[in-house]
């Protein structure tokens, strides 16, 4: 196979993963947003850098939103919520974040592989997505991709739909959004 053939059985499997995410999981983390005084976003590795983005997005928009571990990340207090991207749901960690949180009184959102995971039981908003973990030697949903690449991309994705669901029921669209990015660089 080449490049081209593998991208297209990329998008082949990213297209089948958005059937599988619930509408309703999702439109609770648009509406934990909404609710929310401050928003922080957590995830180790690759998942840290589909925050990241997140993050980025939600500053365009006017939102209050930081990166856990940080040097201008504020502290977290009961009307925040912090949303999680972790494949496992088991990563020490942001296990540990998760537990804070929770002794804070704060919202918790989880975008998981497995919801029954520690992370998964410990959020109040869960968002299942589809995927492997990164050993699938025994996991029931096959992809090409190796380790936990195909959730990555779904996690960047579902972030991304949830901007734009965001905008839609904030009435801002990319003009609004763009007066807000970087300008030094």
């Amino acid at each position: 196979m080449n490049t081209t053939q593998y991208l297209a059985d990329i998008l082949k499997e990213l297209n089948r993963s958005a059937d599988l995410i619930s509408n309703d999981e999702a439109e609770k983390l648009v509406n934990g947003i909404l609710e929310s005084k401050k928003i922080f976003v957590a995830g180790a590795g690759r998942s840290g850098f589909m925050a990241k983005s997140f993050a980025m997005r939600m500053m365009h928009m006017g939102i209050d939103a930081y990166v856990i571990g940080e040097t201008v990340t504020p502290n977290f207090e009961k009307d925040d919520i912090l949303i999680i991207g972790s494949g496992s749901g088991e990563t020490k960690g942001l296990v540990s974040m998760a537990e804070k949180a929770k002794s804070i009184g704060g919202t918790i959102a989880a975008v998981t592989i497995f919801p029954e995971s520690t992370i998964g039981q410990l959020a109040d908003i869960t968002i299942k997505l589809p995927g492997s973990p990164k050993d699938q030697s025994e996991s029931d949903f096959k992809t090409i991709q190796p380790m936990g690449s195909l959730f990555e991309q779904t996690l960047l994705l579902i972030y991304d739909a949830v901007i734009l669901r965001f905008m839609e029921k904030k009435g801002l669209d990319t003009n609004k959004m763009y007066g807000r990015h970087a300008n030094l660089e």
